[in-house]
């Protein structure tokens, strides 16, 4: 069913034509809700967030908002679910052919006389909601550039003025990290006068702590449209921090894994907000993140060489990497351990013990393949050792379809970071026959059991140190040297269910506590 959509502009001191405008969108909203073709689902999920797989996805947030959304009302048919993303100009022809107009929307920020156009696409059961505007995100990227604070102003609260325009509201906002934080804030802040939103609960998830959205208090209201009596909420540490106002404003914060909850009330995982996550620890919870066997898994082929089953995985894996040792000019030989990592090159992710132990691990029996793209010092860094060692190769870029040609010809993954708020990568090793190499930090620390515990799937060190790292490796190849001990652990990592399922169970639990309340 469609209903009428029409414009909707604040107006400071208009206090009356807003009471009067609610009433007329609540009644709006009693007829969708009435007549809504989703019959019988009574809860309403909007996930606000920056980026959602396959239309536009720079990492694992993009794939949980790809994949939960989902999940959820596969679990729970009472549920219905959408999701709302900027229409990027790196978005693929393919979809955006399948655009349809929902809205023209026209609003101010602060100074700014702005709007936008909004479109959705259908998948999945989910609704996915796309807010246009040329000025704010045909930047040939998806961040990066030096207005991102107003990109994403704009964006958050174009997500209210949608709900309003649309008269569709949820009974739950669930904001993504720092560019979706201020969807709580404004929520809470300047739009806390009008009825028709007073009944929305939040849910804010952090998603990495690292990103922060931090900017000068002297731009509260020129960029970000708030008011003196709202610094308080996002001012920490002398700025503005977005992601403490969320933080603060919101009815519930979620992290991606029950560790990584657990660490972030310390300063060495926090960035500096340990303090705030303290004075909020009694509405955080951790709810580890799931993969999407839809796209990563290798019987369904999608980019490998040779799909292959879980129960017959052996003959498929070694077609694979025989064909990745040709394609990357390595010596074909079945039996010589092949140790891969896909990864950001970044501090985090544990690249100065890869590098610190690279030729000592050369000198082994062992073929070593890194893809993956960041700072230039590791770039260059690979790329030297590469002219080294013939048994090494550096693949510098970003390649999301060759990746599941690595994952389905690897033996052993290597994942050492220093702090690693969920990730997906150790569990798409898993799903690929791959056995994980991680620390015992966040997300890994709740995934990977370690060889020798039961139900182990990989194997995992303690401390941020390189010949630890070495260590365990070694004890890796060492197993991999008997057949039948590496057989079975292989078996149990590769048919281990890291769907989204009981995640998605998780969320829909918290939810429905959340309206409780």
């Amino acid at each position: 069913m469609k209903i009428c959509l029409f414009t909707y502009k604040k107006a400071e001191g208009c206090k009356n034509s807003c009471e009067n405008l609610s009433g007329f969108l609540k009644f709006i909203w009693i007829c969708t809700v009435v007549f809504d073709d989703r019959k019988g689902r009574l809860m309403k999920i909007l996930y606000v967030a920056s980026e959602a797989s396959p239309y536009a996805a720079s990492g694992g947030l993009g794939d949980v908002l790809g994949s939960l959304p989902a999940a959820v009302i596969e679990n729970d048919e009472q549920i219905s679910a959408s999701v709302i993303i900027p229409l990027y100009d790196t978005i693929k022809s393919v979809y955006r052919d399948e655009l349809v107009w929902v809205a023209d929307i026209n609003f101010s920020l602060s100074w700014r006389s702005t709007g936008a156009t909004v479109y959705s696409i259908k998948r999945g059961g989910v609704d996915y909601y796309f807010i246009d505007n040329y000025y704010y995100f045909d930047r040939g990227r998806l961040y990066g550039e030096f207005d991102d604070g107003e990109r994403f102003a704009f964006f958050s609260m174009a997500a209210i003025e949608f709900i309003l325009a649309t008269g569709n509201i949820p009974d739950i906002l669930h904001a993504n990290d720092w560019q979706a934080a201020l969807s709580v804030i404004y929520l809470k802040t300047i739009y806390s006068d009008i009825p028709l939103l007073s009944s929305i609960k939040t849910i804010y998830t952090i998603h990495n702590i690292e990103y922060q959205g931090k900017y000068d208090l002297a731009i509260l209201g020129d960029v970000f449209a708030l008011q003196k009596e709202h610094a308080p909420f996002v001012e920490y540490d002398g700025c503005i921090n977005l992601m403490k106002g969320a933080i603060t404003l919101s009815d519930f914060v979620s992290t991606v894994s029950p560790n990584y909850a657990n660490e972030l009330r310390y300063d060495f995982f926090a960035f500096g907000l340990s303090e705030v996550i303290r004075s909020a620890e009694n509405k955080i919870c951790g709810i580890i993140n799931g993969i999407d066997y839809s796209y990563f898994s290798p019987d369904l082929g999608g980019d490998i060489y040779f799909p292959y089953t879980r129960r017959a995985y052996k003959s498929g894996k070694a077609k694979n990497k025989a064909a990745l040792q040709r394609e990357l000019g390595l010596h074909v030989e079945p039996a010589i351990p092949l140790l891969v990592m896909i990864t950001r090159l970044t501090a985090g992710k544990g690249i100065d013990l890869v590098l610190h132990i690279a030729e000592e691990l050369l000198q082994e029996r062992v073929q070593v393949v890194i893809l993956g793209t960041g700072e230039a010092a590791y770039e260059d860094a690979f790329r030297l050792i590469e002219k080294k060692h013939s048994n090494f190769k550096a693949l510098m870029k970003f390649d999301r379809v060759f990746s599941k040609k690595i994952y389905a010809a690897a033996d052993i993954f290597i994942m050492p970071s220093k702090s690693e708020p969920c990730g997906l990568a150790q569990m798409i090793a898993c799903s690929y026959g791959a056995i994980p190499v991680v620390r015992a930090v966040g997300g890994l620390y709740d995934s990977i059991r370690p060889y020798g515990a039961d139900g182990s799937l990989g194997f995992v060190f303690e401390n941020y140190n390189a010949h630890e790292l070495l260590y365990t490796l070694k004890s890796a190849l060492t197993l991999y040297d008997d057949k039948k001990e590496w057989s079975a652990l292989v078996r149990r990592a590769i048919t281990k269910d890291f769907s989204w399922k009981q995640s998605a169970a998780k969320y829909i639990s918290l939810y429905k506590n959340l309206l409780k309340r």
